[in-house]
């Protein structure tokens, strides 16, 4: 095989925006080994910079007629950009509110900027991934570095008890994912590559064997686990409670968002055959989270806890667009996350600027904040409120969007669950709202009353303020100027090959089938 032809079938440009970050994360390492901790004023910049870069290139390759790439391991098509890209921005913002947070820990910034890259390049690739092996490394980079953010700050005994819990059930769900991915490569006579695997076990006949039905469950276990739904929400409360804010912030968007552009490239393109099958393991799941989720939000003490449990019922919202299996359920679920990037992280920012002004994420300590720093008072108050889906926010939209897509996909029962859980979510997040607002001057908290005088000029705010006015303006406008978000979300899919009607898909999996046996 001549090179011509060898880089050609590679169409290594597909993964031109992985490629800015691996410089970006090599250039982090290289200028602090020369520079050392004189560089951590401005090596966050270097990191932003890269990351926008990346996604700068993922909207040049927008359409892109060979998508493509690597002899089948990869596909860079409209559906993945738009995940890569929310796997980008978020962990954008994440080192925004990472500066100050990680110096006044005490630890070295540039190492967790570089771990934090390296998360993710595992992300970003998992929401390509059409291969085995692809999928299974891109998992493994985003889980490591996940495990190692979450016991960053090693002096504190928390920090330390999240990574272990973190790791000791990460590494069980891999194993699980690991044996139905086995069990899929058996099943299809050897294929590796998700259409390759899809005509195999058509050809094969296997539609409705109990090893594919194993494969499916094992492979949903580990999809489970990189969304927080429950039953496999186990490690969210502690590793919420316990990790650095920062990792948090990116585990509940960027690991979140990776582990949807999976399931829906997984399943859409392996599961056809069994498709009542999963959507009837994922309309349990949803119910789950949803009911959970919210319920046990509603007893916590501590803010982190609180969003932990919002995490997991968020996925149960999100699973609705996935359960519904139309272009409408599958737009929804992008324009959801793309929403719920930034309500979210503004979340997580007013949080981490609370910390560090008082050492406590307490919710009763929030008492009377209004009086004292009424822009973390508006922000935290806007965030809440477009998560708990009160309108004309952003969270209100998004909800709308999968509820209208749910109810026209015939999932009735799974709609008014969510409309009736979303009601009890608003009890708990204007809790926290009325508590800020409301509160007389005497009943402020003694936390609030001895709160410092609010400067934005210490080292490392500025960061903080720049993430915090940005994903408050987002928040804020994209919900009554979010048909560019929409449109963005549809384009997604309809110009997605693996998401066309089923006879399309089919057509498609065995040209692409019959492409790759023949390199």
């Amino acid at each position: 095989m001549d090179f011509a032809n060898l880089a050609s079938q590679l169409n290594a440009g597909t993964i031109l925006p992985e490629g800015i970050v691996i410089i970006t994360l090599l250039g982090v390492l290289i200028v602090d080994l020369i520079v050392g901790r004189a560089s951590s004023r401005w090596i966050g910049y270097l990191a932003i910079t890269g990351l926008l870069g990346s996604v700068v290139a993922l909207y040049f390759q927008w359409d892109s007629s060979n998508p493509i790439s690597f002899i089948g391991a990869f596909n860079g098509d409209d559906l993945s950009i738009v995940f890569r890209g929310i796997v980008a921005l978020s962990a954008v913002v994440t080192i925004l509110m990472s500066i100050r947070y990680v110096e006044q820990t005490g630890t070295a910034l540039a190492e967790f900027i570089a771990i934090l890259l390296c998360a993710t390049l595992g992300g970003m690739f998992v929401c390509g991934a059409s291969d085995l092996v692809m999928i299974f490394i891109s998992l493994e980079t985003l889980s490591i570095s996940s495990y190692l953010l979450t016991g960053y700050t090693k002096r504190d005994p928390r920090s330390n008890e999240a990574a272990l819990k973190y790791l000791l059930i990460g590494a069980a769900s891999t194993a699980v994912f690991l044996y139905g991915a086995s069990l899929l490569y058996g099943l299809s006579g050897g294929e590796t590559q998700l259409q390759a695997i899809a005509h195999g076990m058509s050809v094969a006949n296997v539609g409705q064997s109990l090893g594919l039905v194993i494969a499916l469950v094992f492979a949903i276990a580990g999809i489970g686990f990189k969304i927080s739904a429950a039953p496999f929400h186990q490690w969210t409360p502690d590793v919420y409670e316990g990790a650095p804010t920062p990792v948090i912030a990116f585990l509940s968007v960027g690991s979140k968002a990776a582990g949807f552009g999976l399931a829906i490239r997984l399943l859409t393109s392996v599961f056809p055959l069994v498709a009542a099958e999963w959507k009837f393991v994922f309309t349990a799941l949803a119910i789950l989270s949803m009911v959970l989720g919210n319920v046990v939000a509603l007893a916590q003490t501590s803010m982190k806890r609180m969003l932990a449990y919002s995490s997991i019922a968020q996925a149960g919202f999100v699973m609705i667009g996935l359960i519904a299996g139309t272009d409408a359920g599958y737009s929804s679920m992008i324009f959801y996350l793309l929403v719920y990037l930034f309500m979210n992280l503004c979340g997580f920012t007013c949080i981490i600027l609370f910390s560090l002004r008082t050492g406590t994420d307490q919710i009763v300590e929030y008492s009377g904040l209004y009086q004292k720093d009424p822009l973390l008072t508006l922000a935290l108050s806007i965030s809440l409120l477009s998560l708990g889906g009160i309108p004309p926010l952003a969270g209100f939209f998004g909800k709308i969007y999968l509820f209208w897509a749910g109810w026209q996909a015939g999932l009735y029962g799974l709609v008014l669950l969510g409309l009736v859980t979303s009601v009890v979510s608003i009890y708990y997040y204007i809790r926290v709202v009325k508590m800020m607002v409301v509160k007389e001057p005497q009943e402020m908290s003694e936390v609030v009353k001895n709160y410092p005088e609010v400067s934005w000029n210490l080292p490392g705010l500025r960061p903080l303020q720049v993430g915090l006015v940005t994903t408050l303006i987002a928040t804020s406008i994209a919900g009554i100027l979010s048909n560019p978000l929409f449109t963005l979300a549809n384009n997604s899919v309809t110009h997605t090959a693996i998401l066309q009607p089923p006879s399309v898909a089919l057509q498609n999996a065995n040209i692409n089938a019959e492409l790759y046996e023949q390199q």
